[in-house]
């Protein structure tokens, strides 16, 4: 619960950010000179891609968390008992063979959004960010029925 607020937190201040912002770009195109006009049109650009992201985001968050309590009512999650590190990081060399196991099930049932959600997560463990997202937003849209 404490990262949800964590998030919503950072998230308004975020779009606080964004409106004094694109306040500030609307007050230089108002100055009406050259110079003005060009740094408030790129002032604007800014809080313009963030709240893309920002927006493209949460609703990630949202999707995934909602895959999560899908899989968890049809008692799919995989059991969280991986060694630790003093750190509380899952020890590289079982995330590893987790992994391995992830991957072998969702290369079996490529179109099992179940799998891609617990090779996300597998991913998450052994500290691959990116493939972890990419594999989690196919879950998330192997279940919409986009892919």
């Amino acid at each position: 619960m404490s990262g949800k607020i964590g998030y919503a937190l950072v998230s308004v201040l975020l779009v606080g950010y964004f409106v004094l912002a694109g306040h500030r770009g609307v007050v230089l195109i108002g100055q009406g000179t050259w110079v003005t006009v060009t740094f408030g049109i790129a002032v604007l650009v800014m809080p313009l891609i963030g709240a893309w992201f920002l927006w493209r985001t949460t609703r990630f968050a949202r999707d995934a968390g909602r895959l999560a309590k899908e899989l968890e009512a049809e008692g799919g999650l995989p059991v969280d008992d991986l060694p630790r590190t003093p750190s509380g990081r899952v020890e590289q060399a079982a995330a590893d063979a987790a992994f391995a196991a992830r991957k072998a099930e969702a290369e079996a049932h490529p179109g099992d959004w179940r799998c891609w959600f617990r090779l996300a997560l597998a991913y998450h463990d052994a500290r691959d960010t990116p493939r972890a997202r990419k594999a989690m937003e196919h879950a998330i849209a192997l279940r919409a029925g986009r892919s």
